[in-house]
């Protein structure tokens, strides 16, 4: 049948995973970092995702499609309850992560790497003197907890910063702004996790490092729920 559905520019695309989130239906999910419409009879052509997205990449188009199966939708939103907490957020799937235990407590303790404080990003004054000649870290906070050699990996010769889009209700892009704007920054790494809504803490350095005016080295690393570094 012709009837009205979404369109995903995956070129605009800059993978925020906010069109996914909005996505009552769960039409759109994040595939290798960008938005595509996996399941047309999930789409209700209704857009709830356009104003969501940041760039303007999605849009509506009249073409031959499956028509809205909304019997399916509501089957797979049951199911998706059955694993997820009540907040409804991708990357709140429940999930078990099974690991061999450590029944020893005389293994090694890996020393802190973290050379200043505080590290919150709603909390670091932007004139820090640290800044001066630093090699950025901006990392969503969960990245420590789920990638086990962090600090070596991450935090060692970094200034750290750390935060959670989903859970601040601020916009990062205007305080990085002043930092790196202020500041002699060297480079900036950005370790973010897999799941959707963390791609808004790489999209807020990215808006960041455009409002500075400065052409600095950057560069993202993405964590999978599981611990694996997976770009």
């Amino acid at each position: 049948m012709i009837r009205k559905i979404i369109k995903i520019d995956e070129e605009a695309c800059i993978g925020c995973g906010a069109c996914a989130s909005a996505c009552h239906e769960g039409a759109i999910e994040m595939v290798d970092g960008k938005a595509k419409l996996m399941r047309e009879d999930y789409c209700d052509g209704l857009g709830d995702c356009l104003p969501a997205c940041p760039v303007d990449a999605i849009s509506f188009e009249e073409r031959e499609a499956p028509a809205y199966d909304e019997a399916a939708v509501m089957a797979a939103k049951a199911k998706k309850e059955e694993q997820s907490l009540p907040c409804g957020c991708p990357g709140t799937q429940s999930k078990e992560i099974r690991r061999e235990r450590c029944e020893s407590m005389d293994a090694p303790v890996a020393a802190s790497q973290l050379s200043q404080w505080p590290v919150q990003i709603k909390l670091v004054p932007v004139n820090a003197p640290y800044f001066n000649g630093a090699d950025l870290l901006i990392a969503a906070d969960c990245t420590a907890y789920a990638y086990g050699d962090f600090h070596n990996r991450f935090i060692r010769n970094r200034i750290t910063l750390v935060g959670c889009p989903k859970l601040d209700e601020v916009d990062y892009a205007a305080k990085l702004t002043e930092i790196i704007r202020g500041n002699d920054i060297k480079s900036v790494t950005v370790v973010r996790m897999e799941v959707p809504c963390c791609g808004g803490i790489e999209n807020a350095v990215k808006r960041a490092l455009q409002a500075s005016g400065k052409m600095i080295p950057w560069s993202v690393v993405i964590i999978s729920t599981d611990g694996r570094i997976i770009n």
